[in-house]
């Protein structure tokens, strides 16, 4: 990388989202600061975010603590030429100065497709908005993200040479095996299938009800405690199908008890309908565990060739799909297992911030 002198240096990166640790952009913040601070670099980067999260780091990067005012009374970007806003419903650093250039993620443009209500709708465009007006980069996190944003461009106000790329969220993976737990689980020792994610419509999750209706899996859930209409709906159909003492709702699990329980499961199982990326199946993948995919929006990019599909929902289907796939599995296990976690680690942490650092590189020479 070409040597960058004085105020070029000075990159911005906005990890406002650390305000929710559990979240799956705060992962991907942290992994973009830890590859940060693992890769040799001419520049000099500040993180905006809430400082008690914002993980500890060899290099002695500089830091802006996130206050609730500064929605109001904006923090002072004059020393940065680049800034980097990890998000696009940010609330923060729309302007920028002359000569400053600016970093945009894009994760999903899913207020579009949810059924949201017309004002939902307007206010997350505007908010969009105020975040790629005036970007010179905007990151796609998948080519599904990124079609469906080109296809939707027209909605939106755009400098006329504006970058539109595809940058992978990158994962930190575990360094070591063998997990254990302090709590007893009835499940443990059986077969169960795994999901990872929050209880909600677009996650589909009561498919995976139908699925083990048809078959003598447990399963089991981690999600966060939010409530929800969902949540309800969920819950009286494991009543309705019987299912009770073969569905394990686990809530506000952190990350070792997450590895215990994906070293342990028989397979992963993600039905979404709406995935900007989908990090639990790369998290699966990893572990060398079988994946059970939806065909939707991103999720044959990061599956690839090795995932196993669902083509529709109905419980004869899912359990048909589940039944060949953990045959071809089992069928050369332990070679499959090295091909999933290979397929994992080209979603890691050094890769994602090596391509940010290959960028910034770009618009600042």
């Amino acid at each position: 990388m070409k040597t960058l002198s004085g105020m070029q240096k000075k990159i911005l990166i906005d990890v406002e989202r650390l305000k929710y640790p559990k979240s799956g952009i705060a992962n991907v913040c942290v992994s973009l600061i830890k590859g940060l601070d693992e890769k040799e670099s001419d520049f000099d980067y500040t993180f905006y975010g809430p400082k008690k999260n914002i993980p500890g780091t060899k290099k002695s990067f500089n830091i802006i603590d996130w206050k609730f005012w500064q929605k109001k009374f904006s923090i002072n970007t004059k020393p940065f030429s680049l800034i980097h806003t990890t998000h696009q419903l940010s609330e923060y650093f729309h302007t920028v100065m002359n000569g400053q250039k600016k970093v945009v993620t894009l994760h999903d443009l899913n207020f579009l497709h949810d059924n949201s209500s017309e004002k939902k709708v307007n206010k997350s465009k505007k908010l969009v908005q105020n975040n790629i007006g005036n970007a010179d980069a905007i990151v796609c996190i998948s080519e599904f993200v990124k079609d469906d944003f080109l296809k939707n461009k027209g909605l939106f106000k755009l400098k006329s040479n504006v970058k539109i790329e595809v940058i992978y969220n990158g994962l930190i993976f575990p360094e070591t095996t063998g997990f254990s737990s302090r709590n007893t689980y009835s499940f443990i020792g059986k077969k169960y299938i795994l999901n990872i994610g929050v209880l909600f419509p677009k996650k589909n999750q009561e498919v995976l009800l139908d699925l083990i209706s048809k078959n003598d899996r447990d399963l089991v859930l981690i999600t966060s405690s939010a409530k929800s209409a969902y949540k309800e709906k969920f819950l009286e159909k494991i009543r309705k199908l019987g299912l009770e003492e073969r569905v394990h709702i686990l809530e506000n699990v952190d990350n070792n008890e997450k590895y215990f329980l994906l070293e342990h499961c028989e397979s992963y199982c993600h039905p979404s309908l709406a995935e900007g990326f989908g990090i639990p199946p790369v998290e699966a993948m990893y572990f060398g565990k079988p994946v059970f995919l939806s065909k939707l929006t991103s999720l044959p990019e990061i599956g690839g060739d090795l995932a196993f599909y669902f083509d529709n929902f109905s419980a004869e289907h899912m359990q048909q799909v589940y039944a060949s796939g953990m045959q071809l599995y089992g069928s050369g296990k332990d070679e499959y297992a090295l091909k999933l976690k290979a397929r994992a680690i080209k979603f890691g942490y050094l890769e994602m911030a090596a391509a940010y650092e290959k960028l910034y590189s770009e618009l600042l020479n």
